[in-house]
């Protein structure tokens, strides 16, 4: 379980990531106060041809696992133990359900909730700041972490009357992205009046194809010099594959 634990980030991914957004014009970035998120961020506002503003947020970090921080998930389920028990033994199951949360750690609902507050506190209020004035191309980065980007992809879509689930979009890559377009429009000329609620689509999820011509050193550590003794950020990720769901209308 990584959660929170400041790991190596990898130079060359978000190098390579950098660059391949560097001809989308961004309108801002909004990062995780994580060093591995952030440093990814400022590769990406450093590859812009115009200044970016670059803001930080401990809402975007990563499932804060508490005593569980740095474990691997034990599978073995003891018979008639609650996950209380598991844990109180020094068994770090998976949590039985979304309100379960390891020692001094967070619950899947409590993320969902803080991915909530970026949703209506930063991302709608741009969608209507798009709409009023008229803005077609407004372009916002989000850099974060895997389960909490689940959570925030699943709330967004909602936003458009989706049902979608939060483990769909579970598994990302290592600079994996993902484009979700929102769009509304105006109920009324007058100004004041409230946008309709957006219409929600994702475009693309956990693609890679930034990373398809890099040339990776040994052990996958950035640029840095191999060094086995080096914790690799991969062997927290799971690898699982790019997820296309291109033009799939959500309300």
């Amino acid at each position: 379980m990584m959660g929170q634990i400041q790991l190596f980030n990898d130079v060359q991914q978000s190098e390579a990531l950098a660059e391949f957004f560097a001809d989308t014009s961004l309108t801002a970035i909004h990062s995780s106060t994580l060093e591995r998120a952030f440093l990814t961020a400022k590769a990406l506002q450093a590859a812009q041809s115009s200044f970016v503003p670059l803001e930080t947020s401990p809402l975007l970090r990563e499932q804060n696992f508490g005593r569980g921080e740095g474990q691997r998930y034990d599978v073995r389920k003891k018979p008639r133990l609650s996950f209380e028990e598991h844990i109180a033994q020094g068994i770090f199951i998976p949590p039985f359900n979304r309100s379960d949360r390891y020692p001094g750690g967070e619950s899947l609902d409590d993320v969902s909730k803080r991915a909530d507050a970026i949703v209506k506190d930063i991302i709608l209020p741009y969608v209507k700041k798009a709409t009023r004035e008229g803005i077609q191309d407004m372009h916002i980065a989000f850099v974060s972490h895997g389960i909490f980007i689940a959570e925030l992809i699943t709330l967004l879509a909602a936003q458009g009357g989706s049902s979608l689930r939060p483990k769909q979009f579970r598994g990302l890559r290592n600079t994996g992205w993902t484009l979700v377009t929102v769009k509304a429009i105006r109920d009324s000329e007058d100004d004041g009046q409230e946008v309709y609620p957006p219409v929600v689509q994702i475009v693309q999820h956990n693609s890679c194809t930034h990373l398809d011509t890099l040339v990776r050193q040994k052990g996958g550590i950035g640029s840095s010099a191999y060094d086995p003794g080096q914790k690799d950020i991969r062997s927290f990720m799971s690898s699982s594959r790019e997820t296309r769901l291109k033009e799939v209308p959500l309300n």
